[in-house]
């Protein structure tokens, strides 16, 4: 026996009961020529009323439901800047040889909105370049082998489908993840070696910096005691104080 869907069921349900309401104007009331107008009119009515079910509130409902999977990304981009993202920046930003490059608008005053224009031009034309003889590769192998597992439940949830660049900087970090953890002595590295490192290292830092520059904005925006220890925690000034002045 083949199980009529619930929507199917719904609608004959609906119809009777139409039908039903109908008929009994018909015989209690008996009037056929209003009862055949008002029928007239309401059908006429019916395309109208799709229209707005249809365009009007449906877009209603999804753009409440983009709103909230967006808050909830931007919760997760939140938690993996606090977790990984920041200090990853850290590790990185030294051995770039035109990190100063970055300038006046990546040093963030306050409750001051940041200049989110201004900061997306310097991320546009940045080389993000790193010197492999700068970096510590045992030290950021350790680290995200520790954040490993992090990265792959960030990976694993489905929210992050909804943001392509993110879901971009997650693959890059992975792979430079399982490219470190296959090193076994990383201390002992060729020359070319480190540099094809360098080059995944590259791919993590441009990525970071990216989705870093719309954070702040949305923190800014949205969330101004979460922005606060942004300023004061941020990779891209080394010498902003983390009290409270």
């Amino acid at each position: 026996m083949v199980a009529i869907p619930w929507q199917a069921r719904l609608g004959i349900f609906l119809v009777s009961c139409s039908a039903l309401v109908y008929l009994t104007k018909l015989t209690v009331i008996d009037n056929i020529s209003g009862t055949i107008e008002y029928i007239f009119n309401s059908f006429g009515f019916l395309f109208i009323n799709v229209l707005l079910v249809t365009l009007v509130i449906n877009e209603l409902l999804s753009r409440r439901a983009r709103n909230a999977r967006l808050e909830k990304l931007n919760m997760v981009i939140g938690i993996f800047f606090t977790e990984v993202g920041n200090e990853l920046l850290k590790k990185i930003i030294h051995a770039d040889p035109e990190s100063t490059a970055f300038g006046s608008s990546f040093v963030l005053q306050g409750k001051e909105r940041p200049d989110e224009k201004a900061m997306e031009r310097v991320v546009s034309v940045h080389q993000f370049q790193v010197q492999h003889e700068k970096i510590d590769l045992k030290d950021i192998q350790k680290f995200l082998q520790e954040k490993r597992n992090f990265l792959l439940r960030l990976m694993e949830n489905p929210v992050m489908l909804e943001h392509q660049s993110f879901t971009a900087l997650l693959q890059a970090a992975f792979h430079l993840t399982a490219e470190l953890g296959h090193r076994e002595d990383i201390g002992c590295l060729s020359a070319s070696d480190q540099a094809h490192l360098a080059g995944d290292i590259s791919r993590v830092y441009r990525a970071l910096a990216y989705e870093w520059v719309h954070y702040m904005g949305y923190l800014n925006r949205n969330y101004p005691y979460l922005y606060s220890l942004a300023v004061r925690t941020n990779p891209f000034d080394p010498d902003a104080p983390i009290e409270v002045a």
